[in-house]
């Protein structure tokens, strides 16, 4: 309460008889009369409130913040409008996405109010106006969207809806500054099969791969064999090689065919031997 209503407050409730014992009788009804009508005449707003005032049923301005006076009866408050940013939560429950798919989503908007005037003498309420609109427009913006983009693209899913409602609320005196999709809700029958769906298109991309990589290797193996064709030395050393490799495991038994240890050059034989040997 101000100090000028507090003021008023206290000389109502003062009797009579007390004021009348400095004053005389007349003079104590003016101070009582000029405190009543100052309380209703001055009134303060705060520096995100906006007042607007109705003169004789129109429009007088809209005023604050800070002190300002309006005529007794004449003037009325028709509406405090907060010009701060506010929140509203809104849903939509079991709308169907473009390609037929219930979905459960929740979704918050960030507005304020731009124009005071328009916000009390446009709507008759506006925050439950912008609920509705924020509503509807989610319901439209669903069923024209795929699952797939409002589960992997929302920035794009937010920017649509807020130029969608933004677009209704400017009449009112309302700007959405932003809408943000929190939550995108589907039946667990849908996500199990979906989650199969990824596990299947990871195996795909898996064989695919491993094809690829058997093709490669396959080639490789073509250009060895053509250097190994030209060259039985060459071939000799590379059995030799996989011989070594595989004598390295301490306590392995190898089984070499005899053709194979004809084949090999003596020397070479006996250095392989000796390797073994050492190793071992």
């Amino acid at each position: 309460m101000n100090p000028i209503t507090l003021f008023a407050a206290l000389a109502l409730a003062v009797p009579g008889g007390l004021i009348l014992q400095f004053v005389n009788a007349p003079l104590g009804v003016v101070l009582i009369v000029a405190a009543v009508l100052v309380a209703l005449s001055l009134k303060v707003a705060n520096t995100w409130q906006k007042f607007v005032v109705l003169r004789a049923g129109n429009l007088q301005g809209v005023k604050g913040p800070g002190l300002f006076w309006i005529l007794p009866i004449f003037d009325s408050v028709v509406a405090i409008i907060d010009e701060r940013i506010q929140t509203t939560g809104f849903n939509a429950e079991r709308a169907l996405t473009r390609d037929t798919v219930p979905v459960n989503v929740d979704a918050i908007i960030f507005w304020r109010v731009h124009d005071a005037r328009q916000a009390a003498l446009e709507i008759t309420d506006y925050r439950t106006a912008i609920d509705r609109v924020a509503q509807t427009s989610l319901r439209e913006m669903i069923g024209s969207s795929m699952l797939a983009d409002l589960l992997s693209d929302r920035q794009t899913a937010d920017a649509r809806l807020r130029d969608t409602i933004g677009g209704k609320t400017t009449a009112w005196g309302v700007t959405v500054i932003s809408v943000e999709i929190r939550d995108v809700a589907i039946p667990e029958a849908l996500q199990d099969a979906m989650s199969r769906q990824a596990q299947a298109e990871r195996e795909k991309q898996a064989r695919v791969i491993l094809g690829s990589a058997e093709v490669e290797i396959a080639a490789q193996f073509l250009k060895a064999a053509e250097t190994y064709e030209g060259n039985p030395a060459a071939l000799q050393l590379r059995a030799m090689n996989i011989i070594y490799e595989t004598t390295k495991e301490r306590g392995a038994t190898i089984l070499m065919p005899t053709a194979m240890v004809d084949a090999m050059n003596p020397a070479m034989a006996v250095a392989v031997a000796s390797q073994v040997k050492k190793d071992g």
